[in-house]
């Protein structure tokens, strides 16, 4: 590739999201206003659910937002899978929490629901199932369970969005659903989050708290003033979006379906192009239904090929290192399957840019590693 590396990932950002930056550059107000408005309607609308939308300043602050709401803190307790990025975790233990690393299933890497159910204990809050690759195979269980043990679900979507699980869009229907749409994500406001739910009573405290939990502040800064006489009664947190990130954020969302084609058309590349590799294993994704923020493979040679693909030029990664392995979240217990597809899983470049050619290159290389 003449030296130019191929990116494992990058946001896509066209002339449109640009003149919209321009745009609210030139109306002067840059903080949380009329923008972020518009950007949360348009994701409802996106979605088509009737869910409420809080936009905030990333897909963390979404998830320590939402737990914050529910009053979860010290002492308390949340069930989170480790094969998942320290962010989940550092939303949790924020809130004063202690997160409790679970299995995965082998072939889709979800939450091992069989695995988080000998975990519960009376300190026990909720579970945060992550959307791992973007895929929620797995979320009816998840559901089942908090409903016997009377536990909220904080859903970690932050890779999910555009994708459906049963032929509905993540984000229509659930307790609590958190996006990201950080740089590199299905659709990007630069940074950003949003929380989705039905539960107003948590919708409020998320609306307030983001604007440092001063009262019903959000329906003054959409108005473009401020609010000079009010109250606070939680704590809160410098978490709201600004206009600047909203207006990227609503260009996006009407980009969705070319990104959602694009990002389809290499998973499944990849998988016809690679599926007669024995050595190589695919996670149990439907790409009809995902929109894929990540592709990622399965081989028991992964830290060789790797290597060779880095020496091709070609950027790769390894999604993720499980949380309870580090020195923070440590445990005392062993999580023999997740430690087993840590060695195992690499993620190949997947991103709306990437050519045709590019592609070829990197399923080149591949062929050529395990042919020699």
């Amino acid at each position: 590739m003449n030296g130019n590396k191929i990116r494992l990932s990058k946001s896509s950002i066209s002339q449109k999201e640009k003149q919209a930056v321009s745009e609210v550059l030139t109306k002067e107000f840059l903080g949380m206003g009329e923008e972020v408005m518009l950007f949360e309607n348009k994701i409802q609308k996106y979605l088509q659910t009737d869910m409420q939308v809080v936009c905030v300043s990333s897909g963390t602050s979404a998830l320590h937002l939402s737990m914050s709401a529910l009053d979860i803190g010290y002492g308390d307790e949340v069930l989170v899978p480790s094969l998942t990025y320290v962010a989940s975790y550092q939303a949790i233990s924020a809130t004063g929490a202690v997160p409790i690393s679970c299995e995965i299933n082998p072939d889709t890497l979800f939450l091992d629901t069989d695995d988080a159910r000998k975990k519960i204990t009376k300190n026990t809050k909720a579970i945060m199932p992550v959307h791992y690759a973007s895929s929620s195979k797995g979320m009816d269980e998840v559901y089942m369970l908090a409903d016997e043990f009377g536990l909220r679900v904080i859903e970690d979507a932050a890779q999910a969005f555009g994708s459906e699980r049963n032929s509905e869009k993540i984000g229509t229907k659930g307790d609590i659903i958190c996006f990201s749409f950080d740089g590199i994500k299905n659709i990007t406001s630069g940074e950003g989050g949003a929380v989705l739910s039905n539960d107003d009573k948590l919708i409020q405290r998320v609306q307030d708290s983001r604007l440092l939990g001063v009262e019903k502040d959000t329906e003054k800064r959409f108005s473009g003033y401020r609010s000079w006489d009010f109250d606070v009664k939680y704590q809160g947190y410098r978490y709201h979006m600004s206009n600047i990130m909203a207006s990227i954020g609503a260009v996006q969302i009407d980009r969705l379906e070319e990104f959602k084609i694009k990002r389809q058309s290499i998973a499944k590349k990849y998988i016809n192009s690679l599926k007669n590799i024995d050595e190589i294993v695919f996670l149990d994704i439907d790409f009809d239904e995902v929109l894929p923020h990540i592709f990622v493979i399965k081989t028991q040679r992964r830290d060789s090929l790797r290597k060779y693909l880095i020496s091709n030029d070609i950027e790769c990664g390894v999604h993720y290192k499980p949380n309870h392995l580090l020195t923070k979240y440590k445990t005392d217990f062993v999580l023999e399957t997740t430690e087993k597809i840590y060695s195992e899983i690499l993620t190949l470049p997947c991103h709306f840019d990437l050519s045709a050619d590019e592609q070829d290159y990197v399923i080149d290389k591949i062929e050529e590693f395990f042919r020699a």
